[in-house]
């Protein structure tokens, strides 16, 4: 697996496709949040967004609590990142902000 995987996020994504997308970079759940909802799955970004969407870059060595602020600063929308129901350790939990992503995904990705 790519140590460094990265990814653009923009506000054409959809909700599904962002979060298939980190699945597959980190083998981690991007939790994205509508309000206090989650948000609807075919929506995209921007259309549930507040704010005009900034595109960025996903890169593994963001701390999970920066890649989350800086999410929201670029989309106007809360994320977190979470373990996979299917994780070897501790499944279905919010992971530590103090991780980097790619240590995230190295410590819980799913067997």
């Amino acid at each position: 697996q790519n140590k460094m995987a990265e990814f653009n996020i923009s506000g054409r994504l959809t909700v599904k496709s962002l979060k298939s997308q980190f699945a597959k970079a980190y083998g981690l759940e991007l939790r994205v949040f509508n309000g206090q909802k989650f948000a609807d799955e075919d929506a995209t970004l921007a259309s549930i967004s507040d704010i005009k969407v900034e595109d960025f870059e996903c890169r593994g060595s963001l701390l999970v609590g920066n890649f989350e602020d800086r999410f929201l600063k670029a989309t106007g929308l809360k994320v977190q990142v979470a373990t996979l129901p299917n994780a070897q350790t501790e499944p279905n939990a919010l992971v530590n902000n103090k991780f980097t992503l790619s240590e995230a995904s190295a410590k819980f990705k799913p067997l």
